[in-house]
């Protein structure tokens, strides 16, 4: 027996044989003479490519729906990126060498970049690059990938990776289950398996030495955790853990419908965190009230240009349109571990404290203006609200909002239509922020909590970091004060407070937030039934008698240790 941890990926267990997936593409890199036949090759390469890619976004559009597909469709436009086709072209004129080595080295170099972000969503983009190039490879080289869309028994798969192409194909009937040495929550791996229902374990670092084909594996998707060789006993705990938990999900969906109230009737709004229209589906599945975030800069990445107004307003027109409820839409966030590179953006020492979301706004009052006139269009189809990231003073949030007033002037000016009572709000990240929220309360009609900075900040603890990694504490006793002082500030101002940073999704803080008196929670959808069950577990009081305890106590431990028995 041999137990693993990895990042727990997507919920549920499954128990089973291995199907091991480690094929590698071989070929020489050599010299050549004849660089127009190598381009020619890149060519053909190229279109087989596409006609792939363009069948599976079909059959997926078909079997899984338009949301799902649209991962193909970006890994159609890095095809089509003329700026990956020069830089392969340009190694085979500069060196000389096949183009399967060019191919290799390019891809590698744009893969490269993305891997060494710090954003998590934006380092696993490095492998849809790779499944790109991996594609173009196999077409260069005439060789068929294996196929797991016809698989003749029950598996789990265990691989380096997984790439979107592979979990895009795969038998649903026959894979109980995925196991991959990389990868994190945001990879593809984990998001497809999330969205096809099936736990996975990844970033499990030695799986592919403990195993082969045929091994029985438990992969353990609420815990992160591998087990290869079972025993016999645990076998038997498992197969029970397995019963117990298809007995809860069919618990938890009982609650999609029902209102996230105290058992004494004190209400609040649990919403979902998404990134592009194609989330809805999946937040209106999950019982999601609103769209208590919307990171409008993904609009803004995987692309050679800023999107255009039209281009925005279509997208949040789209979303404001889905949900019978509100649409918060984040101004653009972008600097930090993100980035834009046709925006050229400076190199910094601590880019986390420098140049990014409103400070770009500010200064780059064009990009500005464009987003929020396309914010504002959409308003007319639903209930949409503008929040903006990152304000650290009174004068920064004025600024912002008289911008606000020359694009709604402007607008007026010629005849187009929008709310013109809709709100507009900021998220509080920066403790500066937090300790003149009764000052920012009057500018504004509500704030976010964006725990995920305020934690990094408060902490002074780099949360990408492994080194600190135990020092960024969503229990810290700082945090939590800061937090119950920003909602004391904003009620006393009339305005609403929701959170939507990881900790809205902890179902062990929910008494505690419900018992400051958090008006909106928002998170990852699938988050919404667990938070949802426990806030309707407990009475108003019982909450704020939590607040008093988790107060008196000094360490993050101790509150987390209270907080579990909840």
């Amino acid at each position: 027996m041999i137990k693993l941890t990895g990042v727990a990926a997507s919920p549920g267990i499954a128990i089973g044989e291995v199907l091991l997936l480690e094929e590698e593409l071989s070929y020489d890199k050599v010299k050549v003479e004849d660089i127009a036949e190598e381009k020619d090759r890149l060519k053909e390469a190229l279109l087989a490519s596409k006609e792939q890619l363009i069948a599976i976004k079909k059959k997926v559009e078909e079997e899984m729906g338009s949301d799902k597909a649209e991962i193909f469709q970006a890994h159609l436009m890095v095809l089509d990126d003329p700026e990956l086709t020069s830089a392969i072209e340009n190694k085979l004129e500069a060196e000389a060498i096949n183009v399967e080595a060019a191919l290799e080295e390019a891809i590698e170099g744009f893969a490269s970049m993305f891997a060494n972000m710090d954003d998590d969503y934006m380092k696993e983009r490095a492998s849809d690059i790779r499944d790109v190039g991996d594609r173009i490879l196999r077409n260069l080289l005439g060789v068929e990938a294996q196929s797991l869309a016809q698989l003749e028994r029950e598996v789990i798969l265990i691989a380096d990776d997984l790439t979107p192409s592979d979990t895009a194909q795969v038998d649903k009937e026959q894979v109980l289950g995925f196991a991959t040495k990389i990868g994190g929550r945001t990879s593809h791996t984990a998001i497809m398996a999330r969205s096809l229902g099936i736990p996975a374990v990844v970033g499990a670092k030695e799986i592919l030495e403990a195993v082969e084909t045929g091994t029985t594996v438990i992969v353990d998707g609420i815990a992160g955790v591998v087990i290869v060789d079972p025993t016999e006993e645990q076998l038997t705990e498992y197969q029970q853990k397995l019963a117990d938990y298809q007995k809860r999900q069919e618990k938890l969906a009982e609650l999609k419908d029902l209102p996230a109230e105290t058992e004494d009737g004190h209400r609040v709004e649990l919403a979902a965190n998404i990134g592009t229209p194609a989330d809805v589906t999946s937040a209106l599945e999950n019982g999601a009230e609103g769209i208590g975030l919307y990171r409008s800069e993904f609009l803004y990445m995987d692309r050679d240009s800023l999107p255009t107004e039209e281009e925005q307003f279509e997208a949040y027109k789209e979303v404001a349109e889905r949900i019978d409820g509100p649409t918060v839409i984040r101004t653009l966030d972008i600097g930090g571990d993100k980035e834009l590179p046709y925006l050229d953006l400076p190199d910094e020492m601590n880019p986390f404290l420098g140049y990014r979301a409103i400070r770009i706004s500010l200064e780059r009052v064009d990009i500005f203006k464009t987003q929020l006139r396309a914010i504002l269009r959409a308003s007319k189809y639903g209930q949409v609200k503008i929040m903006y990231p990152m304000i650290s003073s009174l004068e920064e949030l004025q600024a912002a909002n008289q911008i606000l007033a020359e694009v709604k002037e402007d607008l007026t000016k010629e005849g187009v239509e929008f709310n013109s009572e809709l709100e507009v709000g900021m998220m509080i990240e920066v403790p500066a922020a937090a300790m003149i929220a009764d000052l920012l309360a009057k500018e504004v009609d509500f704030f976010s909590i964006g725990t995920n900075d305020l934690i990094q900040y408060t902490t002074a603890t780099d949360r990408m970091n492994e080194q600190v990694a135990d020092l960024y504490q969503p229990f810290h006793p700082a945090v939590l004060r800061l937090i119950k002082r920003v909602v004391e500030a904003a009620h006393k101002h009339d305005s609403w407070v929701g959170m939507c940073g990881e900790m809205a999704g902890d179902r062990r803080l929910a008494p505690f937030l419900v018992g400051i008196g958090l008006d909106e929670f928002s998170m990852s959808a699938v988050s919404i039934a667990e938070v949802k069950e426990v806030i309707r577990s407990l009475t108003l009081q019982q909450a704020e008698e939590v607040v008093d305890q988790v107060l008196a106590l000094s360490t993050a431990k101790q509150i987390e240790d209270l907080l579990a028995k909840y």
